[in-house]
């Protein structure tokens, strides 16, 4: 009849609940904010390593932060190469921090010098130099389970002595490996290297002493100059050198795409140019410079467009595509047009691998010098070098005074030192046969090391820098959470990096990049993993390095409570508890979010 159930007089009254008893913890003797002190170690300080040199006193309270350094000085790959022709291989208005508006760049592509200027400037700026101890090379690091720390032993050179050397060992909560993947240089695999008695130079070794290449190679107009190699280096070197020259010869074993100007008809609009720009018509002119410095909305419009539209070239490397098709065809037709005069050298570079299968260079003035008179282009192999020069295996013999070695670096991932994690696990045998990680940030077994442009982290297409600043960030909220949680170790879990590796051998199968072609991105092998990309776009790694996973980790808590809520402390904040402070800071403007107001 509707209502409430009537129950039977026999049924007895169910029990009333009894109240869970009380436990009371012993609270935290601190404020929830009063942040411990957290030590961190960076190696390396190039792009990442200045990043960190910013981000880490920033945005972390009571940080003791050192930035070890190998070399003489700071910049990295921007540092250590000084070859002839160095430059950036995307738009140099892309090619800066996200906070920073370089806007004196000579040049659509940025000449090496400029670019390190850029980072001497952010690091003055910054005052990061406070940070950063130069000619202080890692040669080991352990992390120490009963403490939670990593043992990180540093070689550098005895004061007042330049040959002698000592080590010594730091210790840190937080270790951030910023070396990047194409750190360590090599010498070609050629015999006889030593007889030849002229000089010869790796480019990621090349050093003017002070002066500029260009400098250098002004004494070098009666010389005979060899060039090794096909890569951007190479590429980049060849069409530096020629004119200098008396004689070049390049040794070319693989095929290579050579970009054709990058958004030619954007560049002139943004400009205000009537044609659309060759190789040769890249340099900014002093009006046009001028106004980037004096016109704000201008130069942000230029930077904001040209990003864009480097971030939207992969869509071209989608497998099988019409627009990799399109571009392919392109790129031929652009090549044999500019190899006119020596056709069959398009016979022999043209690749028959799809564009970006390799890493594409866009080479400005590469194709223009192969076609010179002075020039000599090889393609049998070398067979060795000799005193007078290089032997190759079709019996020539090429006589040179310079030989130029642009052949690449080590991309194996085995370190030349070693990184012992949990359990004396080796990251060297970790990443046999190849490696493998988490987002490219960091491993199992080795908790509280993060790696930025580790594994499967950089990109094959778009725009890196944002890449390095948001994976500084991830280390960075890293960091800031064990500080705020009072965490003692944060360790990615075994079977996260698992499924990151399940992503990568689903993704790579669909692109260009697993065609077959000789890439560092497959740790220079035809076939075969890849180790080098990200997988997916730069816009794809942004987001998914915006907003970590803390579900991921496994942690273990610095203070020897269960309570997993510890980290509140006593009910108060610093400024509370020692009456000090501002005590209405959200009200600050940085802190207010204002929401935009709707339109009618």
């Amino acid at each position: 009849m509707g209502g409430r159930e009537s129950r039977p007089a026999s049924e007895p009254a169910p029990a009333e609940p009894i109240p869970p008893t009380p436990v009371k913890i012993k609270l935290g003797d601190f404020a929830i904010d009063e942040y411990r002190p957290i030590k961190v170690i960076v190696i390396g300080a190039g792009f990442s390593g200045i990043l960190a040199g910013i981000r880490f006193p920033q945005k972390i309270p009571n940080v003791d932060l050192t930035i070890y350094e190998k070399s003489a000085g700071f910049g990295g790959t921007w540092y250590n190469n000084r070859y002839p022709g160095v430059a950036c291989d995307i738009p140099a208005h892309c090619y800066q921090f996200s906070f920073e508006d370089k806007r004196d760049w000579s040049s659509f592509y940025a000449p090496g010098h400029e670019i390190q200027q850029h980072l001497q400037d952010v690091v003055d700026k910054y005052k990061v130099m406070r940070y950063i101890k130069l000619r202080h090379e890692m040669v080991h690091a352990r992390y120490d389970e009963a403490t939670c720390k990593w043992h990180v032993r540093i070689r550098r050179p005895k004061a007042g002595c330049e040959t002698e050397f000592e080590e010594f060992e730091d210790v840190a909560d937080v270790f951030l490996t910023a070396f990047g993947a194409l750190s360590r240089w090599k010498w070609p695999d050629i015999p006889g290297r030593e007889d030849f008695k002229g000089e010869v130079y790796h480019t990621a070794q090349f050093d003017p002493e002070g002066g500029s290449w260009e400098q250098v190679a002004g004494g070098w107009k009666d010389k005979k100059v060899g060039v090794i190699g096909s890569g951007s280096s190479a590429i980049q070197t060849v069409a530096a050198v020629h004119p200098k020259v008396s004689k070049l010869v390049t040794y070319v074993r693989g095929q290579t795409w050579i970009a054709v100007p990058f958004a030619g008809e954007t560049f002139s609009e943004l400009l205000g140019r009537n044609t659309v720009p060759q190789d040769g018509e890249l340099v900014f002119t002093p009006e046009e410079i001028e106004r980037f410095k004096t016109d704000p909305e201008h130069f942000k419009r230029f930077r904001r467009t040209m990003e864009s539209l480097v971030n939207s070239m992969h869509s071209y490397t989608v497998r099988g595509s019409q627009l990799s098709a399109d571009l392919q065809d392109e790129f031929r037709k652009k090549m044999k047009t500019q190899l006119a005069q020596k056709p069959w050298i398009a016979e022999r570079l043209i690749p028959t691998f799809p564009v970006s299968c390799r890493r594409l260079t866009p080479g400005p003035g590469y194709l223009e010098a192969l076609c010179a008179d002075n020039t000599d282009f090889v393609t049998s192999p070398i067979k060795r070098f000799t005193a007078s020069g290089i032997e190759t295996e079709d019996g020539q013999q090429q006589d040179l005074d310079i030989i130029l070695c642009a052949t690449g670096y080590d991309v194996s991932w085995q370190l030349p030192f070693d990184i012992i994690g949990r359990n004396g696990v080796a990251l060297n045998e970790k990443w046999k046969p190849y490696p493998t990680s988490y987002l490219g940030m960091c491993v199992d077994e080795f908790p509280n090391m993060f790696t930025v442009l580790g594994p499967n982290s950089l990109i094959g297409a778009g725009v890196l820098i944002p890449i390095i600043e948001a994976a500084v960030d991830y280390v960075v909220q890293a960091t800031a959470k064990m500080q705020r949680e009072r965490l003692k170790s944060i360790e990615v879990k075994v079977d996260a990096v698992r499924d990151f590796d399940q992503y990568i051998e689903s993704y790579f199968p669909q692109t260009v990049f697993s065609d077959k072609c000789r890439s560092w991105y497959k740790l220079g092998k035809d076939e075969g993993r890849i180790v080098g990309l990200w997988p997916g776009s730069n816009l794809h790694a942004l987001r998914a390095l915006q907003h970590p996973r803390w579900e991921d980790y496994d942690y273990s808590r610095a203070d020897d409570v269960s309570n997993r809520l510890y980290w509140l402390g006593d009910g108060q904040t610093h400024n509370e508890r020692t009456s000090t402070g501002d005590r209405a800071w959200y009200l600050g403007e940085e802190f207010v979010d204002r929401p935009p107001v709707p339109e009618e």
